[in-house]
């Protein structure tokens, strides 16, 4: 109980300028795919099992070209317990349905010609 009070303080007192953006959200919205791998990489060191973090970096991955990456991090997404995200519209979904939404966004399209 005593951890969890100090660390709502120390909530208090940060600023909003020293406030930073631990999900690469910011970064990928501005198309700066290599500052939110970053981010998103050493926030994964320390919350490994964070499903919005694997989808995430599965999305800069997926942006970049690397399909392979994006689907395995989706799928791990998938294995995680399912939390409620925030989506940029507002809108909430699930990890899992969030996770589906980018590994179907990595199926390649068939159009039919005639």
């Amino acid at each position: 109980m005593r951890v969890v009070y100090l660390l709502a303080l120390a909530g208090c007192l940060a600023s909003p300028a020293l406030a930073r953006d631990r999900t690469g959200f910011k970064a990928i919205e501005a198309r700066d795919y290599a500052a939110a791998e970053k981010v998103l990489l050493n926030e994964r060191r320390i919350f490994p099992s964070r499903p919005e973090l694997m989808i995430n970096l599965g999305t800069v991955y997926a942006r970049t070209g690397r399909l392979a990456e994006a689907e395995g991090l989706y799928r791990a997404a998938l294995d995680a317990e399912a939390v409620e995200m925030a989506l940029p519209d507002g809108a909430l979904a699930t990890s899992h349905d969030v996770a589906r939404r980018g590994l179907r966004s990595l199926a390649p399209t068939t159009l039919a010609v005639r």
